[in-house]
């Protein structure tokens, strides 16, 4: 096999698990957008109870005052009861008297109402915030595990880069060049290994004088699938293992009988 080839073969190989490495490193920053995604829902859920608490909150204070504005106008019928002179004036005043107070009574169930929904929501923003408590805390180790494996793999890139380089500085100039538009179009594969006279890689049959000049040991030039344009190379089978001696006889052939 050429040299250049082989040496295409281990930068193949390195492109390779570079393209794995970087894949994986693309998932980190979605890994880590799902683990603030987790924090970011229990805020919200912490805020929402809150925010619903305070509009509880709210409404207590406003049929609080509605009673209070009831029975004010229940104390106001009721002196002007004092005043008036006919009977049906006194009637009138004790039909507003008894509306005002089915007033009262219906702003103090609503507000009873409201207390014990703020009971509710106190339990509520506890169990939220428990909740947000312990998701920060898995978040946290989350993130440490998905920080220090990044920098591992960025690491692992970084020496992949270094040993790329290395083997792209003993390749010619103009065949990197070639082995980069090859592997723009064939996804990294550049070279192709020849199985049973056909392209590894596009399964395409080798014309028998082309496979000859591949396993020819003198030739110098590099050959391309006709279909695929990638480059082949062709590695020669190991020789069958010699097979083991005869096994020496055991015995003596015996002596004719009468022989001294």
């Amino acid at each position: 096999m050429l040299k250049i080839v082989q040496d295409m073969l281990e930068l193949q190989r390195l492109d390779m698990r570079l393209a794995e490495v970087r894949a994986k490193l693309g998932t980190y920053p979605k890994k880590i957008a799902e683990a603030e995604a987790k924090l970011a829902a229990g805020r919200g859920d912490v805020e929402k109870t809150k925010a619903s608490q305070l509009a509880n909150l709210k409404d207590r204070k406003r049929f609080e005052l509605d009673v209070e504005q009831w029975k004010e106008r229940v104390r106001k019928y009721k002196d002007q009861t004092a005043q008036v002179k006919t009977n049906e004036a006194y009637k009138a005043l004790q039909h507003e008297v008894e509306t005002a107070e089915g007033e009262i009574a219906k702003a103090e169930d609503r507000l009873l109402e409201q207390m014990v929904a703020s009971e509710e929501y106190d339990r509520k923003i506890k169990s939220a915030e428990k909740t947000l408590k312990e998701t920060e805390e898995r978040v946290k180790t989350e993130r440490a595990t998905i920080e220090t494996e990044k920098s591992r793999i960025e690491k692992d890139a970084e020496e992949l880069m270094g040993e790329r380089s290395r083997v792209a500085a003993a390749i010619p100039e103009s065949m990197l060049d070639h082995y980069d538009r090859i592997a723009k179009k064939h996804h990294g594969v550049v070279l192709a290994e020849i199985h049973n006279e056909t392209c590894g890689a596009c399964g395409v049959r080798i014309r028998p004088h082309v496979f000859q000049e591949i396993r020819r040991e003198e030739s110098n030039e590099l050959i391309h699938c006709e279909t695929c344009t990638r480059i082949l190379y062709y590695v020669e089978p190991e020789a069958p293992a010699d097979p083991p001696p005869a096994a020496s006889a055991q015995h003596a052939p015996r002596a004719r009988a009468g022989e001294n």
